[in-house]
């Protein structure tokens, strides 16, 4: 077996979630819980088929979007593994939950615009994501002026009130 790290290429206000699933079905289901959690969301989408064809199944609403999926995806190459890529001025907090709630998905590593690299061990049978670096390690404990910015930003973008 061998240890790979895949850095994730995007522009860096291109948020995206990264996940797994069970079933070629997640294509359609996940584009469907997409496009109802946000009516006009701009996204691209690609699956990791793990058995017969073994293909990147693509779809989505914004060209640029699929794209960003199909060539990471390939670069991660991890069976069942699923790339969500939103166009900028979308965010995974508006969708999150709806594609947890596909009966496939199995599991989310990371909902982020941050660079990211994801750890994956390649084997004889094929790849396996073991987990994902997130941007960068912590710099330090929040100060009460840290706190104060973090709740005045929070309410500024209309996410507390």
């Amino acid at each position: 077996m061998e240890l790979k790290v895949v850095r994730v290429e995007k522009p860096d206000e291109v948020n995206f979630i990264l996940g797994m699933s069970h079933f070629i079905k997640t294509v359609e289901d996940v584009h469907e819980a997409l496009v109802t959690a946000v009516p006009g969301i701009r996204f691209g989408l690609a699956f990791c088929e793990s058995s017969g064809p073994a293909l990147v199944r693509c779809t989505g609403t914004d060209e640029e979007m699929i794209e960003l999926a199909k060539k990471n995806a390939l670069a991660v190459g991890a069976g069942h593994s699923f790339f969500i890529f939103l166009a900028p001025g979308f965010y995974p907090i508006n969708v999150l939950n709806a594609v947890k709630m596909v009966p496939e998905v199995c599991r989310i590593f990371c909902a982020t615009a941050n660079p990211v690299e994801v750890i994956v061990v390649q084997t004889e049978q094929g790849r396996a994501i073991l987990g994902v670096v997130d941007g960068v390690s912590p710099k330090g404990v929040e100060t009460e002026a840290d706190v104060a910015h973090r709740k005045q930003f929070l309410r500024t973008i209309g996410y507390k009130l």
